[in-house]
């Protein structure tokens, strides 16, 4: 669980102009949704199955400071699947069992991460954008709670249409370990 101490932390690396916020903990599986410092939205979510990393290619979570740069999807039906951001006009099945995966299906909703932080998560090489790193929908709503994505961080699909519809452009996004 988020303590107090993490939420006031992180908030002074952000911007304190911002009225929302969000910090994602990995070692927690959740995403934090904050306004004016205080945590308004709990979710569930599945960072990458390979750990954390900032490497192309890596398959791994970034850390560190993001905004939201992009936004699609948002008169899409819930589970709807896009391929490169475009919608392909097929609803995903939802698989609800925790031990299989049906593939890395993006549905519902994205929020494309950008880096803030060179050499961390912005850069040659490491540039989160460049990796296309989303806040997303997944099919594998069973596997919600434990690392399980290729770099992304997935939600269910009812939660990431809820947060979609909450934040704007340029929220800031906070990736931390623990």
């Amino acid at each position: 669980m988020i303590s107090r101490l993490d939420i006031l932390q992180a908030e002074e690396r952000l911007n304190p102009d911002r009225e929302l916020s969000i910090i994602i903990v990995i070692a927690d599986q959740k995403l934090y949704l904050l306004e004016n410092n205080i945590v308004v939205k709990q979710y569930d979510i599945s960072s990458s199955k390979y750990g954390i990393g900032n490497k192309s290619g890596s398959n791994k979570t970034p850390l560190g400071i993001h905004k939201v740069a992009k936004k699609f999807g948002k008169k899409a039906k819930a589970n709807t699947i896009f391929k490169s951001r475009r919608n392909i006009g097929r609803i995903a099945e939802i698989n609800y069992d925790p031990r299989k995966s049906s593939g890395d299906f993006v549905t519902s909703r994205i929020l494309w991460l950008s880096g803030l932080e060179e050499g961390v998560n912005k850069g040659n090489g490491i540039d989160s954008y460049l990796r296309h790193i989303y806040i997303h929908g997944t099919p594998d709503e069973g596997l919600i709670g434990i690392p399980a994505s290729h770099g992304c961080i997935r939600m269910k699909n009812k939660d990431v249409i809820e947060l979609f519809d909450l934040v704007p452009l340029d929220t800031i996004v906070d990736i931390k370990p623990e």
